[in-house]
Order: structure tokens, then C-alpha cells, then sequence
């Protein structure tokens, strides 16, 4: 059975962190991911957080990804959330990030070719 790595590479933007991607699957990487990075318990849901449809949550719901936060929840929940730096993108390095920076893209590639899969993201501005 061949050997895998993983790699965890960070990216400032989804843009930048989604075009890496594209370049590993062109390579022939195909098992690549990209995350949210955040200091707190939520996930990407993209159909939630699209303003130009109107289907937004909240504030939160755009800039932490937080739409899968309960609705239950109290309002000062949401209200801290969004209080947080990293919403008004003063902190878009390096603020109590894991990797400084707010996307994270997780590649598994055979041991082999770990040499070139790192190559490629560090063309496309990712820290690996």
C-alpha cells in the first residue's frame, strides 16, 4: 500500500486557498481541501452566506461562517461573535490563528510527490 502525507498549507483568502487547489487537481492531487480557519466552532455553509442572494443569517453568518451556529442560542452569543477583530478584517494574519492566516488547505499526497505538491502551493502564495 503506498504511503501518504499530508500536508496543511494557510492562505489569506478562499480565492487564493481555491486556485492552489485547482492547480494540485490539475497536477493529478486529487484528495485536496479547503477549510475556514477559526478560532471558534463553526462551519462554511456557501448557500447560507451569499449576500447577493440575500440569504445571509447575520453578519457573523459572512465573515466567521458561522450559519451553523444554533439559532437557539442567546443574542449576546451572536453579538460577541461579531464584536470579534477578526470580523472587521484587522486581523486577517495572524490572530490567534493556527497558520496566521484564515483559510487552511489540507492535501494528501503520496510520499513521493510531497516535494512537488508543496512546490506548487508555495507558487500559489500558500504557507506550508
Amino acid at each position: 500500500m503506498p504511503t501518504e502525507r499530508m500536508i496543511i498549507a494557510s492562505f489569506p483568502s478562499s480565492g487564493k486557498a481555491a486556485e492552489a487547489a485547482e492547480v494540485l487537481n490539475d497536477a493529478g492531487f486529487p484528495d485536496v481541501h479547503i477549510r475556514r480557519n477559526t478560532r471558534f466552532g463553526v462551519s462554511q455553509d456557501a448557500r447560507y452566506n451569499n449576500p447577493v442572494s440575500h440569504q445571509a443569517e447575520s453578519l457573523t453568518a459572512l465573515t466567521l461562517y458561522s450559519t451553523n451556529a444554533s439559532q437557539d442560542e442567546n443574542s449576546a452569543t451572536r453579538v460577541l461573535l461579531g464584536a470579534d477583530p477578526s470580523v472587521s478584517g484587522y486581523s486577517a494574519r495572524g490572530y490567534g490563528l493556527s497558520g496566521g492566516q484564515a483559510f487552511v488547505l489540507v492535501a494528501f499526497v503520496p510520499e513521493e510527490r510531497v516535494d512537488q505538491a508543496v512546490g506548487l502551493i508555495k507558487q500559489q502564495g500558500g504557507e506550508v
